[in-house]
């Protein structure tokens, strides 16, 4: 067994919910977030937040301060010598607990603390009720701490069909991945609805999750006034909910710290192993959308430490839209049809408090892994837009070897990644889709279709779809076959934008795209 000094350990974990409907009666988040940074300090035993000599706040947005962090430690009554404003990104939670653990190890800080939360449910509440919260005056920005950001590298084709949002870049995977699984649209719908179920029905039972009815596959499928489609073919319940008032966090340290304060065996969780890796941060230099090699790689590596998926007891798999945890799946060989896939609940059923989900997420892990001694459990984080990946094994038994002090698997990754395709900023001429979405109006009306296409050449191009052409949005939107690889012309309009038209007789996809 390694020296207890050289094992990193989860000691305590904290979350809070706020339900309230009144706005004004929600606490600001940074209260917020001290409250479950207390109840991480009480999980753990007494003294443990006076022990503190780190404190990371991952990204928090619904709210502007100073120094958010030194707010949070202020309320408290600590005042640890590492006090970091972090960065954005899904995967940071993952991230942090990785780089603590590291940290505690080396001998660099005696215990972390990673702390979270939003309450931009209150936030959007009170400024439609035109209601003015009783919270912290909000500095200019100019004045207000700036997180760390996720790169946002966007080719000007990108910025120019307004292609700037998560929740329109993720559909390109999932009709990429439809494509390439050789699925019907309305059997991929049907695969997310009874995946979604599954992060709903987990959700339900979470007593810290957001909503807890458990919608079945049928009413999360069916488009409807509470369920309208965001852009294709992704409906309401099929996209992260950040409209929550939540907060987490959790403590760690080294078994020799815990050991020092009595802590019992039965609570501690270990960090047994993790892995990193990046996609282009530029969706347009990517090489295809049907897989990330990112993706693979960290879960690859990570399966492998494991001793095999079998011997994985829980998952927790990043669920901002239903293709990242479908090409995990099936990156791993688990049936999406069995699958339990959650220990939280997932960013639409529990809550996706912006870049905080994960924090929720390692807490519901170290509360399962604590009710089975000899469980493995793993965590998926993913940020930005299928961007950055970060995974974490977690267990109730000592690792054998010890952590690595660098994570990262990019080598792997890149060379799994096969060539990105020249892109063309303007071009007129024959192209088919590469892959494709539609975004839609709040009354369920189609406002756009947004194509990546590929050129007889193999380059990649965008073009657009007006919403007077029904036709051609109608054949987007066909539930029988998916448009990847339909054959059409792009023609270059006065305003800038190109606009795609099918051909009569629809070709197979074009020459450059993965098969």
């Amino acid at each position: 067994m390694l020296p207890p000094q050289q094992i990193a350990v989860i000691v305590g974990i904290g979350e809070v919910t706020d339900h309230n409907r009144d706005p004004a009666q929600v606490p600001e988040p940074t209260e917020l977030i001290a409250r479950a940074l207390r109840e991480a300090g009480e999980d753990a035993g007494d003294g443990w937040l006076k022990r503190l000599d780190s404190i990371n706040l991952v990204a928090l947005t619904s709210w502007r301060y100073h120094d958010p962090v030194r707010d949070i430690c202020a309320r408290l009554g600590i005042a640890p010598a590492h006090a970091v404003n972090s960065r954005r990104g899904g995967e940071t939670p993952v991230r942090l607990l990785h780089e603590a653990a590291l940290r505690v190890i080396s001998g660099e800080h005696k215990a972390c603390a990673i702390i979270g939360g939003e309450a931009t449910n209150a936030r959007t509440r009170a400024r439609r009720a035109r209601i003015e919260l009783p919270w912290t005056p909000m500095p200019a920005p100019a004045d207000s701490v700036e997180f760390p950001g996720l790169s946002t590298v966007r080719s000007p084709l990108a910025e120019r069909y307004d292609m700037l949002e998560p929740s329109r870049i993720y559909p390109l995977y999932e009709t990429a991945s439809q494509a390439a699984w050789n699925q019907t649209p309305a059997a991929a719908h049907t695969e997310s609805a009874r995946l979604w179920e599954r992060y709903a029905k987990v959700a339900s039972v979470n007593p810290f999750a957001w909503i807890s009815d458990a919608p079945s596959a049928e009413k999360i499928s069916t488009i409807d006034s509470d369920n309208r489609l965001i852009n294709w073919p992704y409906p309401k319940l099929m996209v992260a909910n950040p409209s929550v008032n939540q907060a987490a966090a959790f403590i760690v340290t080294t078994l020799a710290e815990a050991r020092a304060a009595g802590i019992a065996e039965e609570r501690l969780v270990y960090v047994i192993g993790g892995a990193a890796a990046n996609e282009p941060d530029d969706f347009l230099h990517r090489d295809r959308y049907d897989r990330s090699a990112a993706q693979e790689a960290v879960l690859g590596t990570v399966i492998e430490r494991a001793g095999g998926v079998a011997a994985v007891s829980y998952m927790e798999l990043y669920s901002c839209f239903p293709v990242v945890p479908k090409m995990a799946l099936r990156f791993l060989a688990i049936d999406p049809e069995e699958a339990v896939p959650s220990v939280a609940g997932g960013l639409t059923f529990f809550g996706g408090p912006l870049h905080n989900y994960m924090s929720h997420a390692i807490c519901a892990m170290v509360r399962a892994l604590r009710t089975n001694r000899g469980a493995i459990g793993l965590l998926y984080g993913q940020g930005g837009y299928v961007t950055k990946h970060h995974a974490v094994l977690l267990g109730t038994q000592p690792p054998e070897h010890v952590l690595s002090s660098d994570p990262s698997v990019q080598a792997q990754a890149d060379a799994l990644r096969g060539p990105s395709p020249a892109v063309r900023e303007a071009y007129s001429g024959p192209a088919a889709i590469e892959a494709f979405t539609v975004k839609y109006a709040r009354d369920g009306e189609p406002l756009q279709g947004t194509l990546v296409l590929r050129t007889p050449a193999g380059e990649r191009t965008m073009a657009s779809v007006p919403a007077e052409d029904r036709d051609t949005l109608a054949l987007l939107q066909s539930s029988d076959r998916n448009a990847v690889g339909v054959a059409g012309t792009v023609t270059l309009q006065p305003d800038g934008l190109a606009h795609w038209t099918p051909l009569m007789c629809a070709a197979a996809a074009p020459r450059g795209v993965a098969s």
